[in-house]
């Protein structure tokens, strides 16, 4: 296990949120919070980001793309965060992250994702009544 996330790290430049993801930091989120509260609090996180600057945000299409700058060496890494409604009226979270350069992060931008989501968790204080599984509720919707 350990060898393939570091291959994956030496390798990879890109992360990308997926329901059945074999990395749990990847999954994204299904949250039972209305769309309006988990937009606002996802534009002020990215606002409030010292590294973080703001390219875009469009509310209706619920996208908010960021330029992220790592502390070290200060390469350049995008990230695209789309919030939306599944298909059961939920706020669905995702995110794709890559480096600009093309070239391994060692796995910053799967770190990145995952951080992004633990501290958006905490700011909407959400916990298990409120984050669902989207596996479980994609389920859900083909058996009805």
């Amino acid at each position: 296990m350990f060898a393939q996330r570091l291959a994956k790290a030496l390798y990879n430049h890109r992360a990308e949120t997926d329901p059945w993801s074999d990395d749990p930091r990847l999954i994204g989120r299904t949250y039972a919070i209305p769309y309006e509260k988990v937009w606002r609090t996802c534009l002020r996180f990215v606002e409030e980001r010292g590294r973080w600057r703001l390219l875009q945000a469009d509310d209706l299409a619920g996208f908010i793309r960021v330029r992220c700058t790592t502390v070290v060496f200060r390469f350049e890494d995008d990230l695209e965060i789309r919030i939306g409604l599944d298909e059961n009226a939920l706020t669905r979270v995702d995110i794709r992250a890559g480096s600009l350069r093309g070239r391994a992060d060692l796995g910053m931008n799967v770190r990145r994702v995952g951080r992004f989501f633990k501290r958006l968790d905490r700011l909407l204080d959400a916990g298990p009544g409120t984050i669902l599984d989207p596996r479980e509720t994609e389920r859900l919707t083909r058996q009805a």
